[in-house]
Parts: C-alpha cells; structure tokens; sequence
C-alpha cells in the first residue's frame, strides 16, 4: 500500500470515528432537553478525537502545547454562547448564529498571537465565565419542544466533525501545536445544535441549552488543564484518560447537584 493511500484511509477513519461521536451526542441532546443535553454536549466529544489523532501522529510536547493554546480558547466558546444566547431571544437565526461565529473567530484569532502559559489560561477561563455564567442564568429555564429529526440532520453533523478533524490530522504537522490547539477547539457540537435545532423548535429553546452549558464548559477547560500538566508528565494516554475523566465526572457531579435540587422541591 503507497504511503499515500494509507493516509487517505486512515483519515477517513478518523474522521468516521469523530463524526460519530458527535451524531450521537447530538441526538441524546435533542432527547434529553437542555440540561441532560448541554452536559452531553461539553463531554469532548469533538476536541476529544481531534486530540487522540493528534497524540497518534505527535509526540506528547506537542500535544501538551497544544492544550496550552486550547485553554483560552474555551473562554472565547463561552462568550461564543453568551452571543448567541442573548441574540437568539429576538434576533433571527442568521443574525444570531453568524454573530456567535464571528465573535469566536475574532477572539480565537486575537488567541493565537500569543505565547500562552498555564496560569493565564486559567486566569482568563475564570475571568470569562465569572462575566458569562451570571448573565446566561436567566436563560436556562425553557420548555423543550419536541424535535422531529430531518434528513439531513445527521449527515450534516457527520460532515461537519469530520472536516474539522481531517483539517487538524492534516495540518497539525506543519501549523504547528499552538494552531492545532486552536482549530481542535472549535465547538462543533454548539454550532451544529444551533444550526439544526433554531431554525426548528426556535431561538429560546435552542439558547436554553448553551446556557445550561456554561457550569459543564467550565468543567471542559480544568480537563483541558489537566490534559497539558498531566501529559507532561505522564505521557499523552494517561494525559487523555485523566483529562476526559475530569469531563465525566466534573458533568455527573452537576446532574447529581442538578436532580438533588428538583427533587429537593
């Protein structure tokens, strides 16, 4: 088999792996409302497998740099979120969804020109999400209406993760950990439920669920912490292992403190 050729199947298969991932927390999103749903949807089930790739083709320096450029990049997905969520409540679907882009590229743009250390990674994470949990809260409590599933709605989800994958596996040797760490970050996940679910169900329900998932995308970024000091000195499969199991278990201790407080009323 020519070199090439191997590439090619092997990136197909990456990409049919993370698609996956995604299709299926997506739908547990749409079936679950919008408090199962964002806990679902800040699991790493898209920067997750962009990582794995990454940790088979780059040795653990690299992956752990790229986690350093990947923690303020979570800050710009939650002020990506505030956007769309305040924006949703009167705005349309292109004006809502095509701000909350335009904001994450112009704040992750503004990310990678910069050397980035763990302590101010951490700093600007607790900056942006002590601004943005407070003004999402008002938003979390809407009713879900029922979603009838299109055609294309998994295809779509499909296609967008798997680009997004085969973009960092093919460029991630020649831009760099800092790029990679950045482009692996981009939130596929709320980009697609925005996509999908506000053209049909409405602005305000689609919002509920980004503002169920700020506490769950604060939980996303100490994972990403861990990821770069645990792969520094343990090694990219430990480092990985760790840094998802920061992700589930930070989630089940919000949905226990999340149906303690329903059932306490």
């Amino acid at each position: 088999m020519s070199p090439e050729l191997h590439f090619i199947i092997f990136l197909l298969l990456r990409m049919a792996i993370a698609a996956a991932f995604v299709v299926s927390a997506s739908v547990i999103t749409e079936r679950s409302g919008p408090v199962i749903g964002a806990l679902v949807a800040t699991l790493p089930v898209s920067a997750g497998p962009s990582y794995v790739f990454l940790a088979i083709d780059h040795d653990a320096a690299f992956v752990a740099q790229g986690a350093l450029a990947s923690l303020p990049i979570n800050a710009a997905t939650i002020f990506m979120g505030l956007t769309y969520v305040v924006l949703a409540q009167r705005q349309s679907f292109v004006v809502s969804v095509a701000s909350a882009i335009g904001v994450w590229i112009v704040l992750a743009s503004i990310v990678r020109l910069f050397d980035w250390s763990l302590a101010a990674g951490l700093a600007v994470n607790v900056v942006a999400f002590g601004i943005c949990i407070p003004l999402l809260a008002k938003y979390r409590h809407v009713k879900m209406p029922l979603v009838t599933r299109r055609w294309y709605d998994i295809p779509f989800r499909a296609a967008l993760v798997a680009t997004l994958v085969a973009i960092v596996v093919s460029t991630s040797g020649w831009v760099g950990p800092r790029v990679s760490g950045v482009i692996a970050l981009y939130p596929i996940v709320f980009t697609s439920m925005m996509v999908i679910l506000h053209p049909r169900i409405g602005g305000p329900p689609t919002a509920a669920v980004l503002a169920n998932s700020a506490w769950g995308l604060l939980g996303f970024g100490m994972a990403i912490a861990v990821l770069h000091v645990a792969v520094t000195h343990f090694g990219s499969a430990i480092g990985l292992s760790l840094a998802l199991g920061t992700c589930v278990v930070w989630n089940l201790t919000l949905w226990a403190i999340g149906r303690r407080k329903r059932l306490a009323h």
